[in-house]
């Protein structure tokens, strides 16, 4: 299926540009070009790797404003959140510019041997295919540790950011790291397969639906290639008998309307107990019918509009099922009249297992109350589901809240009282059709090197 690489104003509807596809050689051609860059980048002294990365940094800083428009052009996000998410990607540039070299550093084993020891050795060529909705931080959390190990990076952006895709790879080469070790590709979904089957493409890193990433596993399973997968999420926060029930509910509505609620760790059930529910639906109502939306760039709005209006109409396909399967809609769920991608903050309770709200990713401000009779059935529903990449539990009983997060919650990130979110000094990453392998920290930057063993007799 071929895919025209176009941007869309999704709240005007408006073509702001189309981008020209890359042909299977030229595609091969900047495989190459990136092989031989890596060559040489991988024999670069890891002081040089963090100097760029901190002009890498201090560009993004200083067109943060620009950067947040394009966002805003481009996939709809407010600005406010687009200058926050150029903060991050600094923020990420800078930590491994300050920690790259030690993660990096040999590792010496004691052994019968005369010396043994252990070396993070560059792969080469990395493929990361990333989505719309982070488009600057989705592809700087993969090229930072990436490029600090002395990879090469190339990426396959969604169609219809092109023109943000074009701005990284602007900085990324303005900040001084060689021309080609890091570009963006306009391929196919076809292109993109025969690129992994390619012997110079040594991983594969894919964010996006769950769908996608058993795909693109699929074809690198083929070549025997490291991937890892950062792929959906149903995220479940969890309101025991003793929560804050106000704090509670401003921290799940927070989660759950951050970019516009087309975030894979955004909170999506919102599961509270029989002696909670009331003052917890009314809380969270509240909060939500607060959040105003319209067009970023047109006033200050809560929320923007979705990216596109396909996703916005399988969002509101996904409530009227769940309405129809028994759930009760107390705020939102109609469409709103006009151009744009719009959608209103949507309430929902009475939400259950087999209905889309619980069953399925939920990309937008759709918030879905799961009722529960007690503490251990509330946990019992939160894993109720093939996704597991994060959790949240809430309780004024702090250790009891962390041992339920540690020994009962199925998720790669579990929080306490606080939403989920990604840091570039912790690992990230799901369990079960979430996906994994692990981005950021240390970890993230060690799956794509070799660890490799050397031992003198």
């Amino acid at each position: 299926m071929n895919v025209e690489y176009r941007s869309i104003d999704p709240s005007t509807d408006e073509i702001l540009n189309t981008f020209s596809l890359m042909s299977s050689a030229e595609a091969l051609r900047a495989v190459e070009r990136a092989d031989r860059a890596s060559r040489l980048w991988r024999r670069t002294e890891p002081a040089v790797r963090s100097e760029a990365l901190r002009r890498l940094a201090q560009s993004l800083r200083e067109r943060r404003s620009d950067l947040a428009v394009l966002m805003a052009k481009e996939m709809g996000k407010p600005l406010p959140q687009g200058e926050a998410e150029i903060d991050k990607c600094a923020w990420a540039c800078d930590y491994y510019a300050d920690r790259g070299p030690e993660f990096l550093r040999r590792q010496e084993v004691p052994t019968d041997a005369t010396r043994s020891y252990v070396e993070a050795e560059p792969l080469g060529v990395i493929l990361a295919i990333m989505p719309w909705n982070f488009p600057f931080w989705q592809i700087v959390r993969c090229l930072a540790p990436s490029l600090m190990a002395g990879n090469a990076v190339l990426f396959k952006p969604a169609p219809t950011v092109g023109g943000c895709a074009q701005a990284t790879t602007a900085l990324v080469r303005g900040a001084g790291f060689p021309p080609d070790l890091f570009t963006h590709l306009f391929l196919t979904n076809e292109g993109v397969e025969e690129l992994i089957g390619l012997p110079l493409i040594r991983g594969v890193t894919l964010t996006g639906s769950t769908r996608a990433g058993r795909s693109v596993a699929a074809r690198a399973g083929q070549f025997l290639k490291k991937t890892v997968m950062e792929l959906g999420g149903s995220d479940a926060y969890v309101i025991l008998d003793d929560a804050d029930v106000e704090r509670a509910a401003s921290t799940c509505v927070a989660s759950r309307l951050i970019n516009s609620g087309q975030s894979c760790i955004a909170a999506k059930r919102f599961i509270v107990t029989k002696t909670n529910r009331e003052a917890f639906e009314a809380a969270v109502v509240r909060e939500m019918s607060r959040t105003s939306f319209g067009p970023p760039l047109k006033g200050t709005f809560g929320i923007g509009p979705l990216a596109r209006k396909d996703l916005r109409d399988t969002l509101h396909r996904q409530v009227e099922r769940s309405v129809a399967g028994g759930a009760l809609r107390l705020l939102g769920g109609q469409v709103p009249a006009g151009p744009g991608a719009f959608y209103p903050p949507t309430v929902l309770t009475d939400v259950q297992p087999g209905q889309p709200a619980f069953d399925e990713e939920t990309f937008g401000p759709v918030a879905a109350i799961v009722p529960a009779d007690d503490d251990e059935e509330a946990l019992t529903l939160a894993n109720a589901t093939s996704y597991g990449l994060g959790a949240a539990v809430f309780s004024r009983d702090v250790s009891r809240a962390e041992r339920m997060a540690l020994e009962r919650l199925e998720a790669g990130s579990c929080f306490v009282n606080a939403f989920v979110k990604s840091d570039p000094r912790l690992p990230f990453g799901g369990v079960k059709e979430s996906g994994y392998g692990r981005e950021l920290s240390a970890y993230g930057m060690l799956e794509f090197v070799n660890l490799k063993t050397i031992y003198v007799h």
